[in-house]
C-alpha cells in the first residue's frame, strides 16, 4: 500500500518513506509504527494494539513505546508538543489525523532541487546523519581485485552501521552506483543522504594500498581522507583494519559536520537532535562556562522529547565531567538525579553504544554505590561498536583505576591506532599518564601528562598525575607548579574535597596521591 499525507510517501511494500522525493532515514519499528497508525487512522491505537502490531505481544517498556513514537513524530516533522500529524489521547492511545490518500503506484518524482540547498532535503525528516557508502574503484586494472574492492566496502559498511548515532544505506542501494561516473552531490539527492564515502584500491606488486575520502553530499566539500597500505598476503587483516579505522575516525568527523551545518542553517525552532548537537559543540570547549551552555540546550532537548535517551545520557555526561573538573559544586541530591538519569538512558536505549558509554562515565563517577556496574557498561557499549574510540579510552581508564594497566593501556592502544588524529587526543594521553602512574612509571606518566596538556591546558587529571610524579622525582617545584594550574582551573580545591568526589578504586593509588599534593602544596 501507498500512503500520501502533506509531503510525505509512504510505500508498505518498499518499506520507505519519502519527502518530496527524498528517502528519510528510519528505523524498522518506527516505520512499523508510523505504517500502522496510518493504517488503522479511522480510530484510537492503544498500547496494546502498538505491541501486537510493532512488537508481536512481546512486553517492553513504555519509555520504549514512547521512544519510537517520538521517533516517528520527527520523521514527518511533528513534535510531542504539537501533535500535528499524531495525537495522542491520555488513556486512551494514539491516532493519525493527517488528510491521508491511498495511492495504486508512486506519483512521479518532482524534479532534482538547484540552488545552494539542493541535496538538503532529506535533513528535514532525518534525526540522524545519513551516509552512503560507494564501491571503491579498482585502480589495479585486474578484474580479480573487484572482489576485495567490493569486500572493503562490505566491510566498511558492516563497521558503521554499528554506530548508534548513524543512519548507513544498505549495501544493495550503494552498489547500484558500481561502473558509473558520480557526482557526489546527485548521489546525495537521490539516496536521500547527506554524506557520501568513495575510494579506492590500487595494487602494486604484492602490496595493495587502498585511499578512502568522505564528502558532503550537498556542498561537494571534503571532510576526511587517509589512506592505508598492507600485504597482498593478509588481505582479510588488512580489510578489517581499514574499515575499523574509517568508522572510528568518521565518527567524530561527522559530529563536527552536523555541529558546523547547524550552525549555517540557524534554524528559528530546534528539535531534540539539533539541541543535543549545540549541547555537544559547547561540550566540545572543555570548560565549565560550556559545560553549562551545554546543559541548558540539554535541558531544552528534554523538554521537547522527555524521553530522548541520547539526551539523557548526555546530561549525565556533562554533569559527570562539571564534577571531575570540579567545575560545579554538587551536592548528594544532584549526584544522585544525574546518576538516575543515566539509568534511564541505559534503559530506554540498551543497544545505542554511545549512549551506554555516556552513562557508564556518569555513574562511575558520581554513583554513591554500585559503582562497579559502570564496567559492565562500557564492556556491552564496546561489544556493540568495537570501533568507538571514546567507548575504548574512557574503559581503559577505569582499568587503569582500579588496577588493570595492561588491560587499559591495550584499549587506548587500539584507541589511538584506529584514530591517530582525534580531536580528543589529549584524553586517551591522560588514560597513558595514569597508568603509568599506578604502575610506578613516573618518568613514563610525566611524559604522557605534558603530551595531554600540550592540547589542552585545562585538563585537571593530567596537571593532577604530573604533580604527583614530580613529587615522587624530587621535582617539588615543578608539582607547585602543577597544583597552582589546578588552583587556577578550580580554585576552592582541597585534598579532601578531591577525595570526597573521585573515585580510587586502590587504597594504595589514593595514599600516594594524597601524600604527593600536600607535598605540592595542596591545601587539606
Amino acid at each position: 500500500m501507498i500512503y500520501q499525507f502533506e509531503p510525505f510517501t509512504l510505500d508498505t511494500a518498499r518499506r520507505e518513506l519519502r519527502e518530496r522525493g527524498n528517502l528519510v532515514a528510519l528505523e524498522p519499528q518506527v516505520f512499523d509504527i508510523l505504517a500502522h497508525l496510518i493504517a488503522a487512522r479511522d480510530r484510537v491505537v492503544s498500547r496494546d494494539d502498538l505491541l501486537e502490531a510493532v512488537w508481536h505481544g512481546r512486553i517492553v517498556s513504555e519509555a520504549t513505546i514512547s521512544s519510537r513514537l517520538n521517533a516517528a513524530r520527527a520523521a514527518v516533522g511533528d513534535t510531542g508538543l504539537d501533535q500535528r500529524l499524531i495525537r495522542t489521547l491520555p488513556r486512551k492511545g494514539v491516532r493519525f489525523v493527517a488528510t491521508v490518500q491511498e495511492l495504486a503506484e508512486l506519483p512521479p518524482e518532482p524534479m532534482a532541487e538547484t540552488g545552494p540547498d539542493a541535496g538538503s532535503a532529506w535533513r528535514a525528516g532525518s534525526r540522524l546523519p545519513a551516509v552512503a557508502v560507494l564501491p571503491f574503484t579498482n585502480m589495479s586494472g585486474e578484474p580479480e581485485q573487484d572482489y576485495f574492492a567490493d569486500g572493503i566496502c562490505e566491510e566498511i559498511i558492516t563497521a558503521l552501521s554499528r554506530m548508534s548515532g548513524l543512519f548507513v544505506i544498505a549495501r544493495n542501494s550503494s552498489f547500484a552506483y558500481k561502473g558509473k561516473a558520480i557526482d557526489v552531490r546527485r548521489v546525495g539527492e537521490e539516496l536521500g543522504v547527506g554524506y557520501v564515502l568513495e575510494g579506492s584500491v590500487r595494487r602494486s606488486r604484492d602490496r595493495l594500498r587502498i585511499a578512502g575520502q568522505l564528502v558532503d553530499a550537498a556542498s561537494g566539500a571534503h571532510l576526511w581522507s587517509d589512506r592505508f597500505d598492507g600485504d597482498l598476503q593478509d588481505v582479510f587483516e588488512l580489510q578489517e583494519r581499514v574499515a575499523d579505522s574509517v568508522a572510528a575516525a568518521i565518527e567524530p568527523t561527522l559530529q563536527q559536520a552536523e555541529i558546523g551545518r547547524l550552525g549555517r542553517t540557524a534554524p528559528s525552532r530546534l528539535d531534540a537532535y539539533e539541541l543535543l548537537l549545540r549541547a555537544n559543540a559547547h561540550m566540545s570547549e572543555f570548560t565549565g562556562a560550556g559545560m553549562g551552555e551545554a546543559l541548558t540546550c540539554l535541558g531544552e532537548a528534554l523538554i521537547v522529547e522527555p524521553g530522548y535517551a541520547p539526551a539523557m545520557a548526555a546530561t549525565a555526561y556533562c554533569r559527570a565531567q562539571c564534577h571531575f573538573q570540579g567545575w560545579a559544586e554538587q551536592d548528594d541530591q544532584a549526584r544522585t538525579e544525574a546518576v538516575d538519569l543515566a539509568w534511564q538512558a541505559v534503559e530506554l536505549a540498551p543497544g545505542d553504544a554511545q549512549v551506554l558509554w555516556m552513562a557508564a562515565f556518569a555513574i562511575w563517577n558520581m554513583a554513591v554505590s554500585g559503582r562497579e556496574r559502570a564496567r559492565d557498561i562500557f564492556r556491552r557499549s564496546l561489544l556493540l561498536n568495537p570501533n568507538s574510540a571514546m567507548a575504548l579510552t574512557l574503559a581503559g581508564w577505569i582499568e587503569a583505576m582500579c588496577g588493570n594497566g595492561s588491560e587499559g593501556r591495550s584499549m587506548v592502544v587500539r584507541a589511538q591506532q584506529l584514530n591517530p588524529r582525534d580531536p580528543r587526543g589529549w584524553l586517551m594521553s591522560g588514560v597513558m599518564a595514569v597508568a603509568d602512574l599506578i604502575d610506578e612509571n613516573d618518568t613514563g606518566a610525566i611524559g604522557w601528562a605534558e603530551l595531554a596538556l600540550g592540547q589542552n591546558r585545562r585538563f585537571a587529571v593530567a596537571l593532577r598525575v604530573l604533580a604527583v610524579a614530580n613529587v615522587r622525582l624530587g621535582r617539588v617545584d615543578r608539582a607547585r607548579a602543577a597544583v597552582d594550574d589546578l588552583l587556577a582551573i578550580e580554585p576552592t580545591l582541597t585534598i579532601s574535597g578531591f577525595f570526597a568526589r573521585i573515585p580510587f578504586p586502590l587504597e594504595r593509588t589514593a595514599k600516594i596521591y594524597a601524600e604527593a599534593l600536600a607535598i605540592a602544596g595542596l591545601p587539606a
